[in-house]
């Protein structure tokens, strides 16, 4: 945009703003969420409770969210960056020292009628922080190795904490998520060579410490680890979730079993079939005509997030935008890749699909950020 053209510009005001949401965005995001409805439906047999009326209900505000997120300016939250990555940081701290333990892991802390996961919170604050970072710190510096540091010690600071809980899927995760927005800084590729070589040395060094005193990971991680090298060494253990996956999912075929009618998660053979499995279900009850579906919906909301990053002229925004689509992307692609043997079983759910309060909040709120860079960047006047 040329400098004439960006002085007779102009920001959506008021009430102007509703017409400048980004409303495909929305379809798309409510279409998957239905997804999440239909399914939880079905695994209930038929009820809207204990899951589906929950999630409505949770999609709702989080649609509200996002519209108040997309309406206020991207200077509020550039401004408030820093502050809300604090925050962030602090839950953090709490769940160390005040959190409460389920299915083996210290992830949430209750405030009053409040049962939050600040991990969740984190993957928005983290990638908030980098892009104000970024967008301060100017072209010429980014390459700088001081300046290099500090983004990624913004990046591994909260993965670090997660990673403590003990939660390695959304600590590995939170951390590439960072990485996307470092390399979309423009960050020099000789330091992602560096990253992945220290990543493959560090998979070495977390094979190589099992069963000394100096052991990386829990125990259950390292069957986790051995149960995606091959299932069938335990079929009843840490091999069962992989070996009922590929069941339902095979059993699914072309067009599916029909809706309320897949045997491995009515029958209860489907472990966590509400959150990290449901891709599974959905795949038995419609086959891959319907996890094609699906699949497909997200890669259109990846390529409206990819084309307000394209169309932005604030480099804030677009690092937001991209920062978000990168962290949707990578969470649905590790779900549907761990579920499929694809990829260890990690705990990441489903995005807008699993059950889940926490998740679905931020998630929407995340694309709340989103509708916010491409509601307020320069328009020509018409």
């Amino acid at each position: 945009m040329s400098y004439l053209e960006y002085t007779t510009s102009r920001v959506p005001t008021g009430w102007r703003k509703i017409l400048h949401v980004n409303w495909a965005l929305v379809v798309l995001l409510a279409a998957v969420a239905s997804y999440g409805f239909v399914m939880l439906y079905s695994i209930a047999g038929g009820s809207l409770m204990p899951w589906a009326d929950p999630q409505m209900k949770r999609f709702a505000l989080g649609l509200v969210l996002m519209l108040a997120f997309g309406f206020t300016p991207l200077w509020v939250w550039r401004s408030i960056a820093g502050v809300a990555y604090a925050v962030s940081i602090l839950l953090l701290l709490g769940v160390e020292f005040f959190g409460t333990v389920g299915m083996g892991a210290k992830r949430w802390l209750v405030i009053g009628p409040i049962r939050l996961q600040p991990s969740e919170l984190a993957k928005i604050t983290t990638i908030l922080a980098l892009a104000a970072y970024y967008d301060w710190l100017g072209l010429k510096k980014v390459s700088h190795p001081i300046w290099v540091g500090l983004g990624a010690a913004i990046a591994l600071v909260p993965a670090l904490l997660v990673l403590r809980q003990p939660d390695l899927g959304t600590a590995m995760l939170l951390a590439a998520g960072g990485g996307i927005v470092i390399w979309a800084a423009g960050v020099h590729w000789a330091y992602f060579g560096v990253l992945f070589g220290s990543f493959a040395a560090g998979i070495s060094a977390v094979m190589m410490s099992r069963g000394t005193e100096w052991q990386i990971l829990k125990d259950y991680q390292y069957r986790r680890i051995d149960a995606f090298l091959d299932p069938s060494i335990d079929p009843l253990g840490a091999g069962y979730h992989i070996n009922q996956s590929m069941i339902a999912l095979g059993s699914g075929g072309w067009s599916g079993r029909g809706f309320m009618e897949g045997t491995q998660a009515r029958l209860n053979f489907l472990p966590e079939k509400h959150t990290d499995f449901i891709f599974t279900t959905l795949a038995e009850e419609f086959g891959f005509v319907g996890a094609a579906s699906l699949l497909v919906l997200y890669l259109m909301i990846l390529g409206f997030c990819l084309l307000i990053a394209l169309r932005t002229t604030s480099r804030f925004g677009a690092l937001l935008a991209i920062g978000v689509a990168g962290t949707f992307f990578l969470y649905f692609a590790v779900n549907m890749a761990m579920v499929m043997g694809l990829a260890p079983v990690v705990g990441v759910p489903l995005p807008l699909v699993s059950f889940g309060g926490s998740a679905m909040i931020v998630v929407m709120a995340g694309f709340g950020l989103v509708q916010s860079a491409h509601i307020h960047r320069p328009r020509l006047p018409v």
